[in-house]
């Protein structure tokens, strides 16, 4: 047999089998069903999309996955007078409230990301939400003293945590904590320890799981564009990994004809300003969330210290800044008019 032969006999044999690998692959890949679960929570929707073989195995992951999102509702909700948060509030300014190891675990997390942030983030200050008409409508800016006396009623450095005791005590009367800057993406996380493939959406808190689409190497998560929400700026390949975004767009205010964002520097008592949206890539959703919101009200300086996180910040000028320290990177679409 001469070697043209051969050449061409081996390209038949190579054909024969990525040709039974592809059918295998395929063949594979279709044994997977794909089911979205939506429902409301956490005055948003939650969205869990789970890909497995086995029907009965994705409605089981599915409400598993809902009882864990409910139970940190039932720690968590700062407006239903009967969760543990609601009670804590209620009381910690009179004694000390002891909490459960569950509270206690998510309080743990935001003492420590008060102290990255340097103090950006901090749930304590629903006193200048209300100040800037966040909860009741206003058509004039707060005056400096106004902004002045809520700062009075916020700040960790007014709280007493006993590690010991798993206690909180609040110094100054009429304190409360809000955890709505944090909670989602904990809750996700809590939600993700129960299935094992496909992707949890809860108010725009991502989190890819752990096996990848079938087919797939990740999943691919938007970016959206602040300026315009029909289209994204970036995509972000993920896998066993958290993202969330803090952006101007979607919460604010308009007091005399301008716009302030719902995020708010607790040191200055005032809406950020120099930023459009902040983009967290983690392993958690506990830290996607938290971070997002420290790196918006921080600057895209902030991102050096976050060896562990994929970043992306868009400024007031629209300026993108990344940083990513390691993995996949930011894959920034056409540019839009930012």
């Amino acid at each position: 047999m001469n070697r043209t032969k051969v050449a061409i006999l081996w390209i038949l044999i190579a054909t024969f089998i990525m040709g039974g690998i592809w059918y295998f692959k395929k063949q594979e890949t279709n044994r997977f069903r794909r089911e979205t679960f939506s429902f409301p929570i956490m005055s948003t929707r939650a969205s869990v999309t789970l890909i497995d073989t086995d029907l009965d195995e994705i409605e089981r992951a599915f409400r598993l996955a809902r009882e864990a999102m409910e139970r940190v509702v039932a720690v968590c909700n700062y407006f239903d007078p009967s969760s543990e948060l609601a009670r804590l509030n209620a009381s910690a300014d009179k004694t000390p409230f002891v909490c459960s190891p569950e509270l206690w675990e998510i309080l743990r997390e935001t003492r420590r990301f008060h102290r990255l942030s340097e103090g950006a983030f901090d749930p304590t200050i629903r006193p200048l939400m209300r100040v800037w008409g966040f909860h009741r409508k206003r058509l004039t800016l707060p005056s400096d003293a106004e902004i002045a006396e809520a700062k009075k009623f916020c700040g960790f450095d007014k709280i007493r945590f006993d590690d010991d005791a798993r206690s909180v005590f609040f110094t100054v009367p009429g304190m409360s904590i809000d955890l709505g800057g944090i909670a989602k993406g904990w809750a996700v996380d809590k939600a993700a320890e129960a299935v094992r493939r496909g992707w949890i959406d809860l108010g725009g808190n991502m989190r890819c799981l752990p096996l990848p689409p079938p087919g797939a190497e990740t999943c691919r998560i938007g970016v959206r564009d602040p300026k315009n929400g029909e289209r994204n700026i970036a995509v972000v390949p993920v896998l066993n990994e958290s993202v969330a975004t803090s952006g101007d767009y979607e919460r604010y205010v308009v007091i005399e004809g301008k716009r302030h964002t719902h995020i708010i520097n607790p040191k200055t008592g005032r809406p950020v300003s120099g930023t459009l949206s902040a983009t967290v890539v983690t392993p958690r959703g506990v830290d996607s969330d938290a971070l997002s919101t420290s790196l918006f009200i921080n600057g895209p300086a902030f991102a050096e210290k976050l060896p562990e996180a994929r970043t992306l910040l868009i400024d007031a000028e629209g300026k993108i800044h990344t940083h990513v320290p390691s993995g996949a990177p930011f894959q920034l679409l056409p540019s839009s008019d930012l």
